[in-house]
């Protein structure tokens, strides 16, 4: 592992007895002691801690000093409203290509003077380099590489937070705010990629070691590593970058939807005018000729990312593939999502086809476990 990047709190995962992998180029822990599964369910039941430092944090700062010409900018990459952002609150989004592909999905929030932005670490050069290429005329892109980033999610999350920043327990869901821990600066949004309540938080690396201690010394608070962030985010429904959503699939086949408002639709006020509209707009209307689904396999079996998909237990081509499965300790049995034809209605039982042999799965809304969050 000796050419992977590690994060300011390298150090702390080890002390911890963290298990590190290779993941997007960095070494994360996959667990800790406790194991995946009670990671998982303490997350669910009082609060978890994650490392996502290796997440790219950008500032798009306006050359015209107006964040609404960063934001009217930002929107020739994405198919999301950005000028209608309130500052103070963070939405959800993605930068497509020119065939209504997606090229990653991220986190923006309106900070008043300047936009800031979080994509996944895996896109992060990217990403960046497509920030520079595409706003330049607009923006300075900056990124940000001396703040470490922390998860914290979990019914437990507000309280734990709240006695370090006490600000935290009044924001709500999609909410930013910069708060005060010592006369450091914390950059902190109430969000996270878990269906649970929870705060994502920025910390300058000198501080970040001993801001994560002190929440862990918190009796509800654990660390927690990729292996439960995964089958957290699986549980509620949420894409992972590279699996679930890629250059191959459109926000519309993805399920996303709900992420392109109605000012960026066809007679909406700013509509189109981001990379691959033409198809993105025309799945808006007439609807896509797959979309992502949840799949409920029958029995304890999970069905894992790659497995075939077909319509009847013997015979035919397959219909789809599972692009995220696993074993969800909280609903207590397996779930999926695969990308399936539009035309099949939820109730409808498809088969996986798991080491030769066709089990049934229920084609089932998501998300699979309802979200939490602090509405």
């Amino acid at each position: 592992m000796a050419d992977l990047k590690r994060t300011v709190l390298y150090d702390l995962h080890i002390a911890l007895g963290g298990k590190m992998v290779p993941f997007a180029g960095y070494e994360m822990p996959v667990q800790y002691p406790m194991g995946v599964l009670k990671e998982h369910l303490h997350t669910r039941s009082h609060a978890g801690l994650f490392d996502v430092s290796h997440m790219g944090q950008v500032i798009l700062r306006p050359k015209s000093g107006a964040v609404a010409d960063a934001a009217l900018a930002f929107e020739r990459l994405v198919p999301v409203d950005v000028a209608g952002l309130a500052e103070g609150r963070q939405r959800y989004g993605m930068f497509t290509d020119e065939a209504g592909g997606i090229l990653d999905d991220l986190m923006f929030a309106n900070r008043g003077d300047h936009l800031f932005v979080v994509v996944n670490a895996g896109c992060r050069d990217q990403d960046i380099a497509h920030m520079r290429a595409h706003l330049a005329d607009a923006c300075e892109v900056e990124e940000i590489t001396d703040r470490a980033l922390v998860a914290l999610q979990g019914p437990a999350a507000e309280a734990a937070l709240a006695r370090l920043l006490p600000g935290a327990a009044a924001m709500s869901f999609m909410q930013v705010a910069i708060l005060d821990w010592d006369g450091v600066e914390i950059w902190v949004s109430r969000s996270g990629y878990t269906g649970e309540d929870g705060y994502e938080i920025s910390v300058p690396d000198a501080q970040a070691r001993a801001f994560c201690e002190a929440l862990l010394a918190m009796e509800e608070v654990a660390p927690i590593g990729l292996g439960a962030r995964d089958s957290l985010r699986l549980e509620a429904g949420m894409c992972l970058y590279g699996h679930d959503i890629d250059t191959t699939t459109s926000p519309v086949e993805a399920n996303l939807s709900w992420a392109i408002q109605k000012a960026r639709r066809a007679g909406g006020a700013r509509a189109g005018g981001f990379p691959g509209a033409g198809r993105i707009l025309r799945e808006l209307a007439e609807g896509p000729a797959r979309r992502r689904v949840g799949l409920k396999p029958e029995g304890r079996a999970p069905m894992r990312e790659g497995t075939q998909v077909f319509a009847a237990a013997e015979g035919g081509e397959p219909i789809g593939a599972i692009t995220s499965g696993g074993f969800g300790p909280s609903i207590e049995g397996p779930m999926a999502m695969a990308y399936l034809p539009a035309t099949l209605a939820e109730g409808a039982t498809v088969y996986g086809d798991v080491r030769g042999k066709r089990l049934p799965a229920t084609i089932v809304p998501m998300p699979f476990l309802p979200n939490r969050f602090k509405r």
